[in-house]
């Protein structure tokens, strides 16, 4: 194995060997370097297609790697201050379940907030661990939840002292991050484990001005997101070792689920992104704080919006914020989140992440610059001239406290009955019920349907949520437990 250096791209510089080797294909894929598929080739273009390849010597194997991807690997630990750090070719989604697998069993305890990805509860549904949720704090005002108080965690370990893993959003998808530090010594103390959701924060390892990563908090796993703020390809992300887990047996789970058939094409992404990162991601990063930072400042000038930032820290459920998160509150305006996400898109042209029923998400990255910026601010302000009025009426909340009935795994696959939605109250939901993004969900497997959460399922209907999860695609029917 060659010395490490971030200035390497082990899996880009084995494909373009391969590339200039011009070898005569008789494995899979089918298109066979795009003349199979000439309307493939016009849409990607024929270097795109002629690098989708499989697993061959030459070019290693993710499942069982012993050269360009494990020296891939090791460069993605070294660059993030990982023990060790897997390629994953099935989104942060794919690491999250890896993380929960790797620890949980039928019948363990895991401890983590209610506001977790879908993913997180997906995990459960697959391993049989029953979920301890600490409830997170809500801002009354935005009607979003918070981070994980320290003493919330505190109490949950010492209520369920035989629990496994501690599970923590850091940041959350409005860019809110929990005492980790403090939460990963507790849980330690405890001998539990500390998994990380940090879909949102990989440019938290490219910077001084950041809340404090996973890694240097001492977490033991992280899922971390390069395609969403790294610049990877869509569905590529690592998954992050501490030092006292053994990198083997995660192997193993990882290859439960993940595919033996890894897009090289992602790979590469990981690999080369990873290595840009590691040179210019400090610097990049921190101009991309610096226009997050311009456009809070220009749109909290146009009044009726509120662009949050730092000015939200409490030392607690708000322990500190992502400072490149664009989150807006659009509710004084007179106009949910989402409907803003509709008329930005619909009338300016504009797609930004995700809206809902109180704020909306524009995420800033290294590709984005100031003229894009200023097109959004102007925008904002054209929404507010044009279509304020007044928000009498209007739901506000985002997360609402769940009463969990059973366990995720048995609600999940006891035998079922199908009830129109606005029936359904008083029942245990059996299947998930979300908008996404951000895919936390309103219902998960195992939790009571209150009058609540199916006006708050109706609204969000109503105000043009994307609403996923249940078998019933036009989201009128839930399926609940027989009998429950």
């Amino acid at each position: 194995m060659r010395q490490l250096t971030q200035n390497r791209a082990p899996i880009y510089e084995a494909l373009e060997r391969f590339r200039r080797m011009r070898i005569v294909p008789f494995d899979v894929p089918g298109h066979k370097h795009g003349r199979g598929n000439p309307e493939l080739v016009e849409l990607l273009g024929q270097k795109c297609v002629s690098i989708d390849v499989n697993s061959m010597k030459p070019l290693d194997n993710l499942c069982h790697p012993v050269s360009v991807i494990k020296e891939a690997e090791q460069l993605a630990a070294e660059a993030f201050g990982a023990a060790y750090a897997f390629l994953m070719v099935g989104g942060t989604t794919s690491a999250v379940q890896s993380m929960i697998l790797s620890c949980c069993k039928a019948g363990d305890k895991i401890i983590l907030p209610r506001n977790v990805h879908r993913s997180a509860i997906n995990a459960l549904v697959l391993c049989g661990a029953k979920p301890v949720y600490v409830n997170p704090d809500v801002d009354q005002h935005l009607g979003i939840s918070l981070g994980m108080k320290v003493e919330q965690v505190k109490e949950a370990i010492r209520e369920n002292p035989d629990a496994v893993a501690v599970f923590v959003n850091n940041p959350t998808y409005y860019g809110i991050c929990s005492d980790l530090r403090t939460i990963v010594e507790t849980a330690h103390e405890y001998g539990m484990k500390v998994l990380v959701d940090e879909a949102h924060g990989t440019h938290f390892y490219f910077g001084d001005d950041f809340p404090v990563n996973a890694m240097k908090a001492g977490a033991d796993l992280a899922s971390v997101s390069m395609h969403k703020s790294g610049g990877s390809l869509t569905q590529s992300s690592f998954l992050l070792l501490g030092p006292g887990m053994q990198a083997g047996y995660i192997r193993q789970i990882i290859n439960l689920t993940q595919t033996t058939s890894a897009s090289y094409l992602l790979l590469s992404s990981l690999d080369i992104s990873r290595r840009n990162l590691a040179l210019r991601g400090k610097e990049a990063f921190s101009r991309v704080a610096g226009l997050a930072e311009y456009a809070r400042e220009e749109i909290n000038k146009i009044g009726g919006y509120y662009a949050f930032g730092k000015e939200m820290i409490n030392h607690d459920s708000i322990f500190d914020f992502d400072p490149t998160k664009l989150s807006v509150h659009t509710l004084d305006i007179g106009l949910a989140g989402i409907e803003v996400y509709d008329i930005l898109r619909d009338d300016y042209d504009i797609q930004i992440e995700f809206g809902d029923l109180g704020n909306m998400l524009a995420y800033l990255s290294i590709g984005d610059r100031k003229q894009e910026v200023e097109r959004l601010v102007s925008a904002l302000a054209d929404i507010k001239r044009r279509y304020q009025k007044d928000k009498t009426g209007m739901l506000s909340q985002e997360y609402i406290s769940p009463r969990v009935v059973m366990t995720p795994q048995e609600s999940f696959y006891a035998e079922k009955e199908s009830l129109p939605v606005t029936e359904a109250a008083g029942r245990v939901c059996s299947e998930f019920v979300m908008c996404y993004p951000p895919g936390i969900p309103i219902l998960a497997p195992g939790e009571e349907i209150t009058d609540k959460i199916i006006e708050y399922i109706l609204y969000a209907k109503e105000k043009g949520c994307s609403m996923t999860g249940p078998e019933d695609e036009k989201i009128e029917r839930l399926n609940v437990v027989k009998g429950r």
